[in-house]
């Protein structure tokens, strides 16, 4: 069995390339799904509502995103979020399959290497990145905070044992994609 992690910058298009990987062959665990699912849990919004006091009536992940700008309350979120999202991490590469590939943006920061035989970064220019991001209805000043939560992407090349790049097209992305899946199926 392989276990490979993808990881990269913000909006570099690591989704993209996760779901390319995985397709409908290969079990594929997303940090950020785990994340999104523990929002529409009322048990974790009624955490998050005590520890950040927010207000019960409004959207938990709308009032999330407007106090993040301060990196303490970032931080107090991440040690909220982070065990569990290992957790569900851990259980899932109890799985059995072939391969397993896992999205986790800040795999290289937490330290979870050793889970993995091998680790893709994906790779994209910041501009382009930024424009993507946007396209998301994210702001430039939230852009700005994650992306200075990350090492740099020239560390994380170093790190990683694998890079594909994607400053270009869909199809020129999916053609990279498939040489680097022939190396391992």
């Amino acid at each position: 069995m392989k276990i490979i992690g993808i990881t990269g910058s913000i909006a570099s298009g690591k989704t993209t390339v996760a779901n390319l990987l995985a397709g409908k062959k290969y079990p594929l665990f997303s940090a950020d799904m785990v994340v999104s699912k523990l929002y529409e849990k009322k048990s974790f919004n009624k955490i998050l509502i005590q520890k950040f006091k927010l207000r019960r009536k409004e959207k938990i992940k709308d009032q999330i995103k407007l106090i993040l700008r301060n990196k303490n309350i970032l931080n107090k979120l991440e040690t909220i979020i982070h065990p569990i999202v290992r957790k569900e991490m851990i259980n899932f590469l109890k799985n059995k399959n072939k391969i397993l590939f896992l999205e986790i943006p800040l795999l290289i920061e937490n330290k979870l290497n050793k889970y993995f035989d091998k680790v893709i970064f994906i790779g994209a220019k910041k501009k382009l990145r930024l424009n993507r991001y946007l396209k998301k209805k994210g702001d430039r000043k939230m852009f700005s905070i994650l992306e200075n939560r990350q090492l740099s992407p020239i560390l994380k090349k170093r790190i990683c044992d694998h890079t594909i790049n994607n400053n270009y097209s869909l199809s020129t992305l999916k053609k990279n994609v498939k040489n680097f899946l022939k190396t391992y199926e």
